[in-house]
């Protein structure tokens, strides 16, 4: 927790020193007002999971919504805004180049202005272009008065024509010429702040619009064919329908399972496959969300493995094993069962999630895939892509796995890669096929980036 706490201030430190400080002035309302909203917006997401583990999930229904979309807001901001430094700071380097030619020129103007008015202000000086007092027509020697004259002027006050009158006004352009560069560099810099700030500020916005709507939307249907070179023909045509990551929680209702379970009815297939991630609570706070699986239809039956978040729930996943049996959904604990179709048969295992490991309550391929007859085909459900590893050893065919939720929010999916072999798709490792889907539903904020709600009919063929 304290890790994550210092990552956020960070986060938030960043765009406070990009998006408020140099677009707005040094105490200012405006600058007070976003400086505190983000100290307190700091705090909303340990607010968030402190909250729900005091006063559970009644309290996180309320905070969640602002404190999830304040994450991925924040996330979208700090994207833009890094894609945006190099634009912004050559857009500085030119302005600062520009002020420093335009400088050059402006300051020889002042220095023969100063000199001006030096001549005309320094003791003994006359200015030409003026009759001096006590020479007529300004020619000629001076005498008489005109020498006294020429005495105070050289021990005194300038007397010259005009001479007040052209000293204050080279006094005063000097001024501002020599204020001027410096309005216009601090306009110059502040407008290409608040620019960056407003682009990075919009395209977080209707960034994160577009996901919510994407991520509220129906699941998409991908039809996979999947060719076994050990399936029976009689086999062939055998669909599985999987769903993964529906990640019933806080910000989810009873219609988010009943939408799931319409559109799974309506492929007719033979087999549900539900590949953990199915909760982010215990069966008291979300049993009544997880009720309408019971209606879910195939002709050999719906199957389900845990995944990780079925381990972090307070009771453990044992309670949502015996709910969904009760539901008519048989959980798979590294065991398997045999799916005969047409005559012939197929081997249908599945596998707990890593994250059991701890409790011993892990994966046990040798357990669920052991004993059994070398020729016949096998799929395996297995949540984490990364178990395929292993599963090729035992010579597995095809693995159905989610977890990674396709990347969810782009550039997400760049990461995945660091711990997982597949982000999304039908591909190959180690031989063995494996197919991970981007999952039903999402977790943390509702927003879905380039990686959509998916439903899969993987349809296999000899």
């Amino acid at each position: 927790m304290i890790t994550i706490l210092a990552v956020v201030v960070v986060v938030h430190y960043y765009l406070w020193r990009r998006l408020v400080r140099p677009t707005t002035r040094p105490g200012s309302v405006p600058r007070r007002v976003l400086t505190w909203g983000l100290v307190l917006l700091v705090f909303l997401l340990p607010l968030r999971t402190i909250g729900s583990q005091v006063f559970g999930m009644s309290f996180e229904r309320v905070i969640a919504w602002p404190g999830y979309m304040w994450l991925a807001i924040m996330f979208y901001l700090v994207v833009f805004t890094v894609a945006l430094e190099i634009p912004r700071a050559l857009a500085l380097l030119m302005a600062r180049r520009r002020e420093n030619s335009r400088g050059a020129v402006e300051t020889r103007e002042p220095v023969d202005s100063a000199g001006l008015a030096g001549s005309a202000g320094s003791p003994g000086s006359v200015v030409s272009g003026g009759p001096v007092l006590g020479s007529p027509g300004g020619t000629g020697p001076s005498t008489g008065a005109g020498t006294s004259s020429a005495s105070a002027i050289s021990t005194g006050p300038v007397t010259v024509a005009g001479s007040a009158e052209s000293a204050d006004l080279v006094a005063s352009t000097a001024s501002a010429i020599s204020a001027g560069p410096r309005t216009s560099r601090v306009d110059r810099r502040v407008f290409i702040a608040r620019t960056a700030a407003t682009i990075a500020s919009v395209g977080a916005l209707a960034t994160v619009g577009y996901g919510m709507r994407t991520a509220m939307g129906d699941p998409v249907i991908e039809r996979i064919p999947v060719r076994l070179p050990r399936l029976d023909p009689r086999m062939s045509g055998l669909r599985f329908a999987v769903v993964s990551d529906i990640h019933l929680g806080p910000l989810t209702g009873k219609g988010h399972t009943e939408r799931i379970v319409r559109m799974i009815n309506g492929l007719e297939a033979d087999v549900v496959a539900i590949v953990g991630d199915l909760v982010d609570g215990t069966v008291a706070e979300l049993g009544p969300l997880a009720a309408p699986l019971r209606h879910l239809e195939s002709r050999y039956g719906a199957y389900f493995v845990t995944g990780n978040h079925e381990y972090y729930t307070s009771k453990g996943p044992q309670e949502w094993i015996e709910e969904l049996n009760s539901l008519g959904v048989r959980s798979l604990r590294n065991e398997r069962v045999e799916i005969a179709h047409a005559g012939a048969v197929l081997d249908l295992a599945g596998v707990n999630d890593l994250n059991g490991t701890p409790s011993g309550d892990g994966p046990d391929l040798k357990k669920a895939l052991g004993g059994r007859e070398s020729g016949r085909p096998v799929v395996l459900l297995a949540h984490q892509p990364v178990q395929v590893r292993q599963a090729a050893g035992y010579g597995v065919d095809l693995q159905l796995s989610g977890h990674t939720h396709g990347g969810q929010m782009v550039p997400f999916n760049l990461a995945v890669p660091l711990q997982q072999p597949v982000v999304a798709g039908l591909d190959r490792v180690d031989g063995t096929q494996i197919y991970v889907t981007r999952g039903a539903g999402y977790w943390g904020p509702p927003v879905r980036v380039g990686a959509p709600p998916e439903i899969t009919l993987i349809e296999l063929r000899a």
